[in-house]
């Protein structure tokens, strides 16, 4: 009887330690899968500067003097406000080549904050389930930034504010002139794990 209970004891032990391993590999090959998820700011659309729309604009000889009556007493009254989506393209590089498992992710959260030109402005989190699968293809997770410029480039002057807005939002814009530090957190089959310290989210390549 003793000896049955000695190997019914070692038994469990001997399945609690391989249970307790494979949990470990899969907590570390999800914490690694993780790790290799992606992001670049893609583009801005839509760029919109105290109502008036910037997308078929490229100087500040295309506005009319009805624009210009209106941007000029919006940066008078002392608020220069825009609105525009900054896309942000995920990748998930878990494809099931180059010896990684196919793995499929969910972006549960997103915590971010705009910088522009270095700058630190206005900050937001994103609490919309979004799926990144694991094609090697690119998801955009579109950002809704809505900042008054004034508040945070007023030293700059009305010229200033307005080319910066055209180089953001205009015909020619891009994000080039804009950073996320973001911290993602993703649903994993042991729960939502988020990123171990924060990212900076550029335009030139991915960073992951």
């Amino acid at each position: 009887m003793k000896k049955i209970t000695s190997i019914m004891a070692l038994v469990l032990v001997s399945m609690f330690i391989f249970t307790s391993c494979t949990t470990i590999k899969n907590i570390t090959q999800s914490l690694t899968n993780l790790k290799r998820l992606q992001f670049k700011l893609e583009n801005v659309n839509g760029f919109n500067l105290a109502g008036i729309n910037l997308s078929n604009k490229s100087s500040v000889s295309d506005f009319s003097i009805t624009d210009g009556l209106k941007l000029g007493q919006a940066f008078a009254s002392k608020s220069f406000p825009a609105r525009f989506v900054l896309n942000v393209a995920a990748n998930n590089p878990n494809d099931g080549t180059g010896g990684s498992k196919k793995t499929g992710a969910t972006l549960t959260s997103f915590d971010w904050q705009l910088y522009i030109d270095d700058v630190p402005t206005i900050r937001g989190i994103i609490n919309k389930a979004i799926e990144i699968p694991g094609t090697g293809q690119s998801t955009i997770i579109p950002v809704a930034i809505d900042i008054d410029l004034y508040k945070f480039f007023q030293e700059k002057g009305y010229d200033s504010i307005l080319n910066l807005a055209l180089a953001l939002g205009g015909v020619n814009g891009s994000a080039a002139r804009l950073k996320l530090d973001a911290k993602p957190t993703v649903q994993t089959s042991f729960g939502a794990i988020q990123y171990p310290g924060r990212i900076t989210i550029i335009d030139k390549k991915f960073s992951s």
